[in-house]
């Protein structure tokens, strides 16, 4: 492949919208929400305030923390998810009397504790607007669950009221988050054409969120530092907030059943001229440890293994379509030779154990654990409620929704 091609082939990458490995819709919203009833400037952030039927005041605020992604935070992105996506969460929050807080973030893939800080400020300026004296309901999708948790339990340290009776996550991963080390070293591996894929992996929030990392494509897969770093911080608050109620959803099955991914098998195949060679699979297992085999333009074409490791991809929880994602952006340039087969869109994102922190994710045992059958004091909340089938990350359901509705205060 000639210097042009790799040159309109980076040029075609970064005229592009990036590769972004996160849930949500893709297009533009089609549905614009309502103007808000009140917007809030926060030190790191953006709150969007809809106040409930009835309510001419703050009155009963339920403060929701938005999740991983890249850039800005905006209110047409959470109304298109917590609205108009398939059950009306911010709607029948509203019904029933709750003021809606869409708490978003000026970089969504900055720390998880720089985050936490306006998670913080939301709820001083919450309380210090609130008529009356109703308890607070605070908590988040996904990493925003981890942003309030912590945020929460700052506040309990440093020994200021933050007047919350419910804590709340949605599909979280307490226990940590998974993105193949495919997808990971392939992110890397066309850097020098586009780096904004490769930097979304190294971000700060990705490092933290993520149970295995590799931040170049040639390394092994390992805990991040800053992970450890945020794991040491989130001990040092005590790990939780102790005085609000603790409750979580998982997107994920509570029997152990697996979402039907096989391990090692291929997700994305190259097919035309400049990627043919490029094979990325799903999480193998045992002895066969190859994980990806890249070639984007060069002639080279590298192995990535990755030892050791459980069938993940294929574990119940909360799906993510990545290999689908990276697909679809490839095939918009088949025109310059990326073409792609794609036999396998999704891969398990947040394991059902780790949203609802019963049990650690680095095994095939515990990513499968029937958590029916364990004692609920296995977990660290004081309640939680699963899907009845393994659906998208942060899929915003009746079932779930219904459930947290009937929790608040």
């Amino acid at each position: 492949m000639s210097g042009q091609n790799e040159q309109q082939i980076a040029e075609a990458l970064k005229a592009a919208p990036p590769i972004i490995l996160a849930p949500g819709p893709k297009e533009r919203p089609t549905q614009l929400p309502p103007p808000p009833n009140d917007v809030w400037d926060l030190p790191g952030g953006t709150a969007w305030v809809y106040h409930g039927e009835g309510n001419g005041d703050l009155v009963a605020p339920v403060i929701m923390a938005d999740g991983f992604n890249t850039g800005p935070s905006t209110p047409e992105f959470s109304w298109n998810v917590l609205q108009f996506s398939g059950y009306p969460f911010i709607g029948e929050l509203r019904k029933r009397g709750k003021d809606v807080v869409l708490l978003g973030f000026t970089e969504r893939s900055a720390s998880i504790l720089d985050n936490a800080n306006t998670a913080i400020a939301a709820i001083h300026e919450a309380i210090a607007r609130r008529i009356g004296s109703h308890p607070l309901t605070v908590g988040g999708f996904s990493m925003g669950g981890l942003v309030t948790r912590y945020a929460l339990a700052k506040l309990e340290t440093e020994r200021m009221n933050h007047q919350t009776q419910l804590y709340f996550s949605y599909d979280s991963p307490h226990r940590g988050a998974w993105i193949p080390i495919a997808l990971q070293a392939f992110a890397h591996y066309i850097r020098r054409l586009d780096s904004r894929f490769s930097d979304q992996m190294n971000s700060p929030a990705s490092r933290q969120l993520l149970w295995q990392h590799i931040a170049e494509w040639k390394d092994a897969p390992a805990t991040a530092k800053e992970r450890t770093e945020f794991l040491a911080a989130l001990e040092r608050v005590g790990g939780w907030p102790r005085i609000p109620r603790l409750i979580g959803v998982a997107n994920g099955v509570a029997s152990g059943k697996g979402n039907g991914i096989k391990p090692g098998v291929t997700a994305v195949r190259g097919t035309g001229l400049a990627i043919t060679g490029t094979d990325l699979r799903t999480q193998a297992t045992g002895t066969d440890s190859l994980v990806a085999t890249l070639r984007v333009v060069t002639a080279q074409r590298p192995e990535i293994h990755a030892t050791g490791m459980p069938d993940i991809d294929g574990a119940p929880g909360g799906m993510l379509e990545g290999f689908g994602i990276l697909a679809d952006e490839l095939n918009k340039l088949t025109h310059l030779g990326m073409a792609v087969d794609n036999p396998t869109r999704s891969h398990c994102f947040v394991p059902a154990v780790s949203a609802v922190a019963i049990r650690d994710i680095a095994t095939h045992d515990d990513l499968y654990a029937n958590i029916g059958s364990l004692s609920p004091d296995d977990s660290e909340l004081d309640d939680f409620k699963l899907a009845s089938k393994n659906e998208g990350h942060t899929t915003i359901t009746k079932e779930l929704c219904s459930w947290i509705l009937d929790q608040l205060p």
